[in-house]
């Protein structure tokens, strides 16, 4: 892949796999994987609070769990992307979305893809973010990129994927909707 425009044309041609199991979930959350429109496209990540409860430190994207004014699953993304990060919900252009993963927290989590200009300037909000940073998207959609473990937890074998972007590991449910937006993209149409 070398342009974004071939990125969108390949990603809006492949329909999602399901995955094999998914967990009778009835928690949904959605997150928001902002593909940045520079000439060298990026992806924005986000550093978890040190201070919150769960997953504390990790790195994200902007997302979180369905409110029930959200009318849908997308607004979600949306909502929940301009509370972390600022990204107003006007300006992100929607491509579509991944298949949804189970979390080990219970929540059945489905990834929204969207563009958004480079002029938008992004605030963290300190409760949820300890800081956001950008990795290239053609480095994370490079398969070769990723190492996984596989583990058992809880009678069921598990793939555990990781990417190193500088000195930031990527791992867990992050690094799986990344694999999973690579593997979408790389099949020949």
């Amino acid at each position: 892949m070398t342009s974004l425009s071939d990125f969108i044309h390949r990603f809006q041609l492949q329909l999602p796999e399901q995955p094999t199991h998914l967990a009778n979930n009835e928690r949904n959350a959605a997150v928001l994987l902002p593909i940045i429109c520079k000439p060298e496209p990026t992806l924005l990540l986000t550093q978890r609070s040190h201070s919150l409860r769960s997953h504390a430190g990790q790195i994200a994207f902007p997302g979180g769990a369905a409110d029930p004014e959200d009318y849908s699953i997308i607004a979600t993304a949306l909502r929940e992307a301009e509370e972390e990060v600022s990204i107003p919900q006007d300006k992100v252009q929607i491509l579509g979305q991944l298949a949804p993963l189970d979390s080990r927290g219970g929540y059945r989590v489905t990834p929204v893809i969207g563009l958004i200009p480079p002029s938008i300037s992004f605030r963290t909000n300190p409760a949820e973010v300890a800081k956001i940073f950008e990795v290239p998207l053609f480095d994370a959609l490079s398969l070769p990129h990723y190492q996984y473990l596989d583990i058992k937890y809880r009678s069921r074998q598990h793939r555990i994927y990781f990417y190193w972007h500088q000195e930031q590991m990527i791992w867990g449910l992050t690094a799986a909707i990344l694999y999973q937006l690579a593997q979408q993209v790389q099949k020949t149409t």
